[in-house]
């Protein structure tokens, strides 16, 4: 299954080692919460915890549940979403497109009947009884911000089993830029897809000087968007799936959970091993969970950074749509339907790897996908897609590529 983050096997084709790549293709977070030397007095000789108690109990504090809900945690959101297909065994899957590929993977294995409803442009379409919906949000790869209550009232309708994953949903506030995001329930119509600087359409999201004045205090980030936890007391059909590794900044450190009704929970965990997290992912996860200074302080740089992407993607005039996001990537439409893949080829040179999105249902080899990583690593990306720009544009004894007048370029170098 195709997945961003492989820097081993980029690294291997390139020749380089994987720290000399630079990973634009997951989506995690460059700060982290805590050191490393928070693992030296973990002892490794008596079994972990089987109950996780203590790591339940600072989930619990970070993200509170109401009575009636419990928790489940798995070794990453990746095993929690196989346990939970697995467990339930739908027939009938809606899966809400463009989404990442480990649900229409595991569907497939199961042999479920699927259907696809693309979110962008058929948001309310109808569904089948009985069935269960999957829904990301924010969404991946665009990092679109939904307001689910009129969907969560048509899926209860319906009597669906709902599956709700905010991974990213930690990156987020309830408001963002002067954009009202907790009110958006449909998605964006192409009139309010964001367009590069050559068609004159300005970004709909903080730019690097509205991330920067937020840093001094002058405006203060907003709180983060709601979840649907509060729902699943409602409704014991509903589950939601998280992972931790994202936003903490940890991929190596595979922990996720799932937060359901209790009896649900119960049944769910009765198919579970014992002992799936090791001391040593529990300790750190504790540590940066108790580290409440990181919340608003990656939310806070993640939207200065996301700017400086915004800008440096705009600038190079390859792309013409930017999707508005508010997770800690953005989704980008190469121009002229230019091949993300060509785009990958030209960035092998200065060791950047990139993330092109044709396995997501409904894009195409010209969707591609950039994380938000640090200023030196932006300022990087920006220089590399400029050299690219320059080399599209000098005369050529090698066959051209026609491109029409402005900064749009069609990638053929």
């Amino acid at each position: 299954m195709k997945h961003g983050g492989n820097i081993y096997q980029f690294a291997q084709s390139l020749g380089c080692l994987p720290e000399q790549v630079l990973d634009f293709s997951a989506n995690i977070n460059p700060l982290q919460a805590v050191d490393l030397s928070c693992l030296q007095q973990v002892q490794l000789t008596p079994y972990a915890d089987p109950d996780y108690s203590l790591l339940k109990q600072t989930i619990k504090q970070r993200y509170p549940y109401p009575a009636g809900v419990d928790i489940e945690l798995f070794n990453g959101a990746s095993a929690a979403i196989f346990a939970l297909l697995r467990h339930l065994q739908p027939k009938d899957l809606v899966l809400y497109t463009p989404l990442y590929g480990e649900y229409a993977h595991i569907a497939g294995e199961m042999g479920c009947k699927v259907q696809y409803i693309n979110r962008f442009n058929q948001l309310m379409a109808d569904i089948p009884e009985r069935s269960t919906v999957i829904f990301v949000n924010p969404s991946t790869p665009d990092g679109q911000l939904y307001d689910l209550n009129e969907l969560l009232a048509k899926w209860q309708v319906a009597n669906c089993t709902i599956i709700i994953d905010e991974s990213f949903l930690d990156f987020s506030t309830a408001r963002d830029g002067g954009r009202d995001c907790s009110r958006q329930s449909s998605a964006f119509p192409p009139s309010m897809e964001v367009r590069s600087a050559s068609m004159g359409t300005e970004p709909m999201w903080p730019t690097a000087r509205d991330g920067a004045s937020a840093a001094m205090g002058r405006e203060p980030m907003r709180p983060t968007a709601d979840s649907v936890a509060e729902h699943i007391a409602g409704y014991d059909k509903l589950y939601l799936i998280k992972s931790l590794s994202k936003f903490y900044g940890c991929a190596g450190i595979r922990i996720g959970f799932i937060l359901a009704a209790t009896a649900a929970i119960k049944e769910l965990r009765r198919f579970e091993p014992a002992w799936k997290l090791s001391s040593l992912d529990m300790a750190y996860m504790q540590q940066a969970l108790a580290n409440t200074d990181f919340i608003e302080k990656t939310r806070e740089q993640t939207a200065h950074l996301r700017g400086l992407l915004h800008q440096a993607l705009r600038d190079s005039g390859l792309f013409d749509t930017i999707y508005p996001g508010q997770a800690n990537f953005l989704l980008a439409r190469l121009a002229n339907q230019g091949d993300g893949y060509q785009l990958q080829a030209h960035l092998d040179a200065a060791r950047i790897l990139i993330r092109v999105c044709d396995n997501f249902v409904g894009l195409d080899k010209s969707h591609v996908r950039f994380a938000v990583k640090d200023e030196q690593a932006i300022t990087r990306l920006a220089g590399s897609l400029q050299i690219i720009v320059g080399a599209a544009t000098r005369p050529r004894t090698v066959r051209d590529c026609s491109r029409p007048s402005g900064r749009s370029h069609n990638l053929c170098v």
